[in-house]
């Protein structure tokens, strides 16, 4: 599958890095542009309004109490915020910009073009999965310990305007899924089954309901009198307006929806599917890249890596082959050694408290955003993978590492690689990028609280890569692990590409996962899912990844005795997250200023 590259991006790209190169030499005398930063504020302001949810999941409480529905009145609200942003960023020349605003500049209109040119693609059409969708999000926040705050009287009247909203928004989005079945934009049916349990488990009319959890654990703070207030008022709200909403949505998914859904696997299939995937590669590498190549560079990777697992197999003397090997790690007891719930959460401290003393020889910045570690709550555990949520500081409210535990007796500690993973989702992966870059007041706010995804992905990865030096991954079946994490995003690139134009089935990409790494079947599935729903997302991790290793690489050669490991990830982590593209011409020019 290949497409070319417009001669206008070409010269786009020429004359960006003849930009940055002359700015280069003025960035020391080249004042930030009041005017320009004014927009930049603006944009991120009136974006909260346009965008609540995300508002409140970035500590912005001002809009707690909306909850608008994506009817057309709202897309084209959004349309034109976007549109109106994207004018006046063009009247700016770039040329007669410092450093950071240029790149703040081009971030910004990266983001802008990349928003609109998605509309045609009506993606608010499929607006539920077993991992999107605001049915996931609603109760995330309604459980009363996530990021909508359940701190004061206010707290507890805008989440009730939020409830009363959702009735109006989930029969928009039920609308919406129609004109998806009439157009065929529609999910897959082996990931529309996935949802039916979810929504199944949050209708639920009893005591129980995760909704309960903001009256179940009111603040110190309220008198008796406000306790039975908000108690009489939520039993209401969620009786008469949460629940029935989601028994609705259920009810059309179930009988109406499902069987409309596809039996295909991949975006190809959907109109407009494979322009759907190209932007999507796009939007997820910040590369031009075709399918095809980023399919080849996950084939030589796939192939790299097996031949260091094979390395350290014949190290041990293990005699068998490697898928041997996976199938002694995925069954022997020996790697499966917990119990309870509470001994997995341990594990996964263990491994904070070992690294902890040895953070400060590789990183010369560390985050103030507090850290937990939780179990990933039940009504989502089933189909979710360990993943963070970002904290805010302002708020102190902590970054957190959530962690699915449907049963501790089968968690593997190298089949989903512990110590590699706790280093990808926690620290000094997502909780040092994300709070690091939240916390820079050096930024736009718009850059503060946004993320590239082969950026964001891709130095979590590379943060993988630094577990022995940060004294973890000593066992060599730990190693064969960590090799299996990395082995499982090289994977992604072969089965992303694969599944989206339609050269692999959903079941030929879950053996080549299982081929390739010791994975069981029901986690491969849930993987390949999720691929299936995120279409490019999958690609960031190891396309990040290798961009941060060859630029280590080349400033060692550079740099020799001058470079310093400890000064490259600061650097990483002071610029905050930005395209590819742009981090490269941004990490080129620290080099200079180090020579």
């Amino acid at each position: 599958m290949n497409y070319s590259i417009t001669l206008k991006k070409i010269y786009s790209c020429i004359a960006l890095v003849g930009i940055i190169a002359s700015v280069n030499l003025q960035a020391q005398t080249i004042k930030p542009n009041e005017k320009l930063n004014q927009l930049f504020d603006n944009y991120y302001t009136e974006g909260l309004k346009v965008d609540p949810i995300s508002a409140t999941f970035n500590g912005e409480n001002q809009y707690n109490d909306l909850l608008p529905a994506t009817d057309a009145k709202y897309l084209s609200e959004v349309h034109q915020y976007n549109a109106k942003y994207l004018d006046l960023l063009k009247k700016f020349d770039i040329n007669s910009l410092n450093e950071q605003d240029k790149i703040s500049y081009q971030i910004l209109k990266n983001r802008l073009e990349s928003t609109i040119s998605s509309e045609r693609f009506h993606w608010e059409y499929m607006p539920v999965d077993q991992f999107n969708g605001y049915h996931l999000a609603f109760a995330i926040l309604g459980s009363g310990s996530s990021a909508q705050p359940f701190k004061t009287t206010k707290d507890y009247d805008n989440w009730l305007k939020r409830c009363e909203a959702l009735p109006n928004y989930i029969n928009v989005s039920i609308e919406n899924m129609r004109k998806g079945v009439k157009t065929g934009t529609v999910i897959p049916r082996s990931t529309a089954l996935k949802v039916i349990p979810q929504l199944e488990q949050l209708s639920i009319k009893d005591s129980t309901s995760v909704f309960y959890g903001p009256i179940r654990n009111f603040p110190p703070s309220f008198s008796q009198k406000e306790k039975a207030k908000y108690t009489v008022a939520y039993k209401k709200v969620i009786g008469e307006e949460v629940l029935p909403a989601y028994q609705k949505l259920l009810t059309y998914f179930e009988t109406e929806y499902l069987p409309k859904t596809r039996t295909t696997s991949g975006i190809n299939a959907l109109p407009n599917g494979t322009e759907m995937y190209l932007e999507q590669i796009y939007e997820n590498t910040s590369s031009r890249k075709s399918a095809e190549a980023i399919h080849q560079i996950g084939l030589s990777e796939v192939a790299r890596i097996t031949g260091e697992m094979t390395k350290i197999k014949d190290s041990i003397g293990f005699k068998g082959s490697l898928p041997e090997l996976f199938t002694y790690m995925k069954t022997n007891k020996r790697f499966m050694p917990f119990k309870t719930k509470a001994e997995v959460l341990a594990y996964y401290q263990n491994v904070y408290n070992t690294i902890k003393p040895k953070l400060p020889q590789y990183f010369g910045v560390a985050p103030k955003t507090p850290f937990e570690i939780r179990e990933t709550e039940s009504f989502r555990a089933a189909a979710a993978a360990p993943q963070y949520y970002p904290g805010d500081l302002a708020t102190n409210r902590p970054g957190v590492f959530y962690v699915p535990i449907l049963d501790p007796t089968k968690v593997n500690e190298t089949g989903w690689e512990m110590q590699s993973l706790f280093l990808h989702e926690a620290i000094p992966g997502h909780h040092f990028q994300m709070s690091l870059q939240d916390e820079n007041e050096t930024l736009p706010k718009f850059r503060q609280k946004g993320g590239e995804n082969a950026f964001v992905e891709g130095w979590a990865l590379y943060c993988e890569s630094l577990g022995k030096k940060l004294g973890v991954l000593k066992d060599p079946y730990h190693q064969i692990g960590a090799l299996g994490s990395e082995m499982h995003r090289a994977i992604r690139l072969v089965v992303d590409t694969g599944i989206h134009t339609g050269e692999m089935t959903r079941e030929q990409a879950i053996k080549y996962m299982m081929d390739h790494e010791a994975i069981s079947e029901a986690m491969a599935t849930q993987e390949i899912e999720r691929y299936m729903v995120f279409p490019g997302q999958a690609l960031g991790y190891k396309m990040g990844e290798l961009k941060i290793i060859e630029l280590r690489d080349k400033y060692q050669k550079q740099l020799g005795d001058k470079f310093s490991l400890r000064d490259f990830h600061d650097a990483i982590l002071n610029g905050g997250s930005m395209p590819l593209d742009v981090f490269e011409m941004y990490m080129d020019d620290w080099a200079k200023t180090v020579k």
